[in-house]
């Protein structure tokens, strides 16, 4: 896992728009970050304690601390749910003593608080240092923060009321922690042997890195008739980027090949059928798939596929209205559309576009 200081330097490379393996520097883009700078992002602390700052704070400074700066979203001792989830509940002295909570695997219990989860000291001291106050964050000294955590650990019944946390004694109360033990590092996701890392696969992957098909070619078009129904996309975009937009105001070159045109000619009272249903507000109630208002086009297809009269009977009920057919309480109005207009959706069984390859 890299590191905030491994990050940062990472970071002051890309600010500073410099390549230091070809030497080059662009004049008018970023500066090389300076040490301080790097310090400021440098402030994470690891399960091992490194990065953990000198200093110490007492449980009895603590509970000032935190009724003045943190009481307001966590509750007095931790346990409130009105702003965040409880902080502080779930754990026992035996959980201390086991490095395991047992109500995680109870599912009667009602919550997760932060103790009964955190397996670190750390994660903690890291978090209330870089995060809190909520409202005015990295505002806490050192000692604050030391303070701070040493009650909350007091509130969980990790360290008695007259216990002072430093970073002497971290480690020490780290084996105190309630769920110490609950977080494990022997998996595939951890990057290396690290705390106890494997860092071997949980899936080798093996199998699918042979005979594998060919790259997909994602792609997609635009019936005609509704090509430029919105503008031309091209002058919408960005004039930024490789996506420019495809330019609407023409037909679309790709469909020009003769397998497409021919599919496009057989489809052509589906396309017809498709904008007639747009432009008559067909689709506020019925669309292709799914029931909504009332059925769907499909369903309406595959119940009268076998009706010789099946047009001639959806042409008129579409221009007169009706209902009782489909079981729903409200009924379709009638449609002031040509009889022309009707036949060619009766027609298409369902209206709409094929999907052309």
């Amino acid at each position: 896992m890299s590191s905030w200081r491994e990050l940062a330097v990472l970071a002051a490379l890309t600010v500073s728009g410099a390549s230091l393996a070809q030497g080059t520097v662009y004049d008018g883009i970023g500066r090389p970050a300076t040490a301080g700078e790097i310090a400021a992002w440098d402030i994470d602390v690891r399960p091992d304690f490194k990065g953990l700052p000198k200093g110490s704070g007492s449980v009895a400074r603590g509970q000032g601390v935190w009724e003045s700066k943190c009481a307001s979203c966590h509750g007095i001792f931790g346990e409130s749910g009105e702003v965040f989830n409880p902080l502080v509940g779930g754990t026992t002295q035996a959980d201390v003593e086991a490095g395991r909570v047992a109500r995680l695997t109870d599912s009667s219990f009602p919550g997760r608080t932060t103790l009964m989860k955190a397996a670190h000291l750390s994660t903690l001291w890291d978090y209330i240092n870089r995060a809190m106050p909520w409202d005015n964050p990295k505002s806490l000294a050192t000692e604050e923060v030391y303070a701070v955590t040493a009650y909350l650990l007091n509130l969980g019944g990790v360290v008695p009321d007259d216990f002072v946390l430093s970073d002497r004694n971290a480690a020490e109360v780290q084996q105190r922690m309630p769920n110490r033990k609950g977080l494990t590092t022997q998996h595939g996701l951890w990057p290396g042997p690290e705390f106890g890392g494997t860092g071997k696969p949980d899936v080798q992957g093996s199998g699918c890195m042979r005979n594998c098909g060919g790259e997909p070619r994602l792609a997609s078009s635009l019936p005609e008739f509704a090509r430029d129904a919105h503008g031309n996309l091209a002058d919408q975009n960005r004039t930024v980027g490789a996506q420019r937009g495809a330019d609407t105001t023409r037909p679309d070159a790709a469909a020009k090949s003769a397998p497409v045109q021919a599919r496009a000619a057989a489809n052509g009272t589906g396309n017809a059928a498709f904008a007639l249903t747009s432009s008559n507000a067909c689709t506020a109630c019925h669309s292709l798939d799914s029931k909504g208002l009332g059925p769907s086009f499909r369903q309406i297809a595959q119940k009268y596929a076998g009706r010789a009269d099946g047009v001639d009977y959806l042409t008129g009920k579409i221009r007169n209205g009706g209902g009782g057919v489909w079981g729903g309480a409200m009924a379709m109005p009638p449609q002031a559309l040509p009889e022309a207009d009707a036949r060619t959706i009766a027609t298409c069984s369902p209206p709409g576009p094929q999907v052309i390859p």
